[in-house]
């Protein structure tokens, strides 16, 4: 278990499905924001995730994870001006896990940012991603995570092609996923995921599919994180 020592547009959704009181509300975005350290890591990025339908023309996806980071603050893990975005809602923790596709030609980086904001600052932040389309600047990409003696040890930033980010409104998090090729290679133009994914998107990181990985991955894990709060974490003696 990792966990114990161990995202353009606005994401919302119910925590507790069928919890309509504002106690409850609470409860559970608290709740979430404690995701970080009472759930294994291996629930919240799976060493397997299948994407059904995931890929381009519906074709099925699966992700193999190569690496997980240590978990610690947000120090070095933004470039600058993503970092200052995303400043006013502060750091509690920061997780990531880079993955591989089943013919290890992509590889992405996924991140659960654990915020220290409470809800109305996260609507504030998500209002302004929205607004001000922040989610589509390629100068507000997130960092890959590389790691050495894996696929993704070439997967820096010269090598980003796609990207997502969502800022959840019932719950302190940001999920975001950046994707790139496994052989190193650079990109002179990346192109966000909600528009690489697009019908009739010609760039290349659309053709290759870049969009589809980030954005599939990003969702898959936001769902795994959502399914854990109201959750127990240990099973009963």
């Amino acid at each position: 278990m990792l966990g114990v020592g161990l995202l353009t547009g606005a994401v919302t959704g119910s925590w507790l499905a069928g919890d309509s009181g504002d106690d409850g509300a609470r409860s559970a975005y608290t709740e979430a924001g404690d995701l970080w350290h009472s759930v294994p890591v291996d629930q919240l990025f799976p060493p397997t995730v299948q994407g059904k339908g995931a890929g381009p023309g519906g074709a099925d996806r699966t992700w193999t994870r190569v690496a997980v980071a240590p978990d610690g603050d947000c120090a070095g893990a933004f470039d600058r001006l993503l970092a200052k975005v995303l400043d006013p809602v502060g750091c509690a923790r920061l997780l990531r896990a880079t993955y591989t596709d089943a013919t290890q030609s992509h590889v992405t980086t996924v991140g659960l940012l654990f915020t220290k904001a409470d809800a109305a600052a996260m609507t504030s932040l998500a209002r302004r991603f929205e607004k001000e389309g922040l989610g589509r600047r390629d100068d507000l990409m997130p960092l890959p995570y590389q790691a050495k003696d894996t696929v993704a040890e070439g997967f820096g930033a010269p090598q980003r092609g796609s990207w997502t980010v969502s800022v959840l409104t019932d719950a302190p998090v940001v999920v975001y996923a950046v994707s790139g090729w496994a052989d190193g290679r650079t990109v002179d133009e990346p192109e966000p995921a909600e528009e690489a994914i697009e019908s009739g998107a010609a760039s290349a990181p659309a053709q290759a599919g870049l969009g589809h990985e980030a954005k599939g991955l990003a969702d898959r894990v936001e769902r795994a994180l959502r399914r854990h709060v109201g959750a127990p974490t240990e099973q009963p003696s």
